[in-house]
């Protein structure tokens, strides 16, 4: 399997394979070849239906039944190869030749690539292609970088300020305490503080504990298994207590949600009936819902487990076996490598559960949660020493 994309005879070509046979897009416009005109380029697939897009025009191949998995574990290459032999004869039009230009801001699956000495694995004969002190990105927000003697300052949009236009004008002004993130609220011209685990309050300045999670809508936890390493993958198991009066929601989600093809375990509300949601590397997620008459919203304490083996699933509600089901009985993946994180109630600031999830959940939890268990542990998860934000400590009333 591959995906290349290349430049053929002045025009932009994305190819890729998945496994039966090769696609082949070609942009309709040739690229500016002078040297100067920096180009816009969105290329990928969705299954095996492709898109090549050049500055704004779009090229999409419609899909015919077939293969629908990218199986590459390799390095990903920018503007050339370690050995031109590395490259698949079908994936590159001519015989592979190395990229001589500018290349800049490569995002794959939403997350961004640093293009810089450090970041990547390695690499060869790569220069700085701006060479001045604005580079690329130095000014945020689409703030404007002017050259000066000094090195670079920034031109700012109207609601950013600070020397890389990094902070917005709402929070420059902020008496959010120590252990807060200042979040603009654009719409009344003013902010909110959010708190990080352990202190509370408006401006997060009172210290608490807790044992009981309390989630108010824009709240997540986030934790790393100290365990992951040692896991048994092909046999999961995670149990909790939560409790709520909200009838959509997002209560765990093991996985690192960092992109489409992160394996994951996700329990949720829809229309206040328990959700379970697994992907164990297939990306055809199957949602497992409770089809009783039974609502979850009902402000009450529930228990839930959800154990999975190999690809079979089972769901406990309240000590009942409610959901027994087998994924995919071919037995094509049977681990769930969910790379050692869980998040509880929702996503990172700024990180919306329906985006994430891609519709899988409506919003974040608002409720409670507590004695979360991962795997046969005999010891519950310490919430407390985990990372997030605005958690309230469920035993008291706030």
């Amino acid at each position: 399997d591959f995906l290349c994309i290349s430049l053929v005879n002045g025009f932009t070509q994305l190819r890729f394979n998945l496994g039966d046979r090769t696609i082949i897009l070609q942009t309709l416009q040739k690229v500016h070849a002078n040297g100067n005109t920096w180009h816009s380029l969105n290329a990928g697939r969705v299954g095996n239906e492709g898109y090549l897009d050049l500055d704004g025009i779009n090229v999409t191949q419609k899909a015919s039944p077939g293969m629908n998995a990218l199986d590459t574990h390799t390095d990903f290459f920018v503007g050339g190869v370690s050995s031109l032999n590395l490259v698949n004869p079908m994936a590159t039009e001519n015989e592979p030749t190395g990229f001589t230009g500018c290349i800049r801001e490569i995002v794959i699956n939403n997350r961004e690539l640093n293009l810089t000495v450090t970041d990547p694995k390695g690499g060869a004969n790569v220069g700085d292609c701006d060479g001045t002190d604005c580079g690329y990105a130095v000014c945020k927000n689409n703030g404007t970088c002017q050259v000066e003697n000094s090195g670079f300052s920034c031109s700012c949009q109207r609601e950013w300020t600070g020397t890389t236009c990094e902070q917005s004008i709402y929070c420059s002004q902020n008496t959010c305490g120590f252990h807060a993130l200042c979040i603009p609220q654009p719409s009344s011209f003013s902010y909110t503080c959010a708190c990080t685990l352990g202190w509370t309050g408006k401006y997060c300045n009172n210290k608490i504990k807790f044992y009981i999670a309390k989630f108010v809508g824009n709240s997540y936890i986030k934790y790393t298994d100290p365990f992951y390493e040692k896991r048994d993958l092909q046999y999961s198991r995670l149990s909790l207590n939560f409790t709520t009066n909200q009838t959509e929601g997002l209560i765990a989600w093991m996985g690192k949600s960092e992109d489409e093809d992160n394996d994951f375990l996700a329990i949720g509300l829809a229309n206040g009936t328990l959700k379970v949601v697994i992907n164990l590397g297939e990306r055809i997620s199957v949602p497992l819902m409770h089809s009783k008459y039974f609502t979850c919203s009902d402000g009450r304490w529930h228990f839930v487990t959800v154990v999975q083996n190999q690809t079979c699933i089972k769901v406990y509600l309240d000590e009942e076996l409610i959901l027994f089901e087998d994924i995919d009985p071919q037995r094509k993946y049977t681990a769930l490598n969910y790379g050692g994180i869980c998040y509880f109630g929702g996503f990172e600031i700024g990180r919306k559960v329906n985006i994430v999830t891609t519709g899988l959940f409506q919003k974040e939890f608002s409720g409670k949660i507590k004695d979360v268990v991962l795997f046969q542990d005999s010891k519950k998860i310490q919430l407390m020493k985990a990372e997030g934000y605005n958690i309230h400590d469920g035993n008291s009333g706030n």
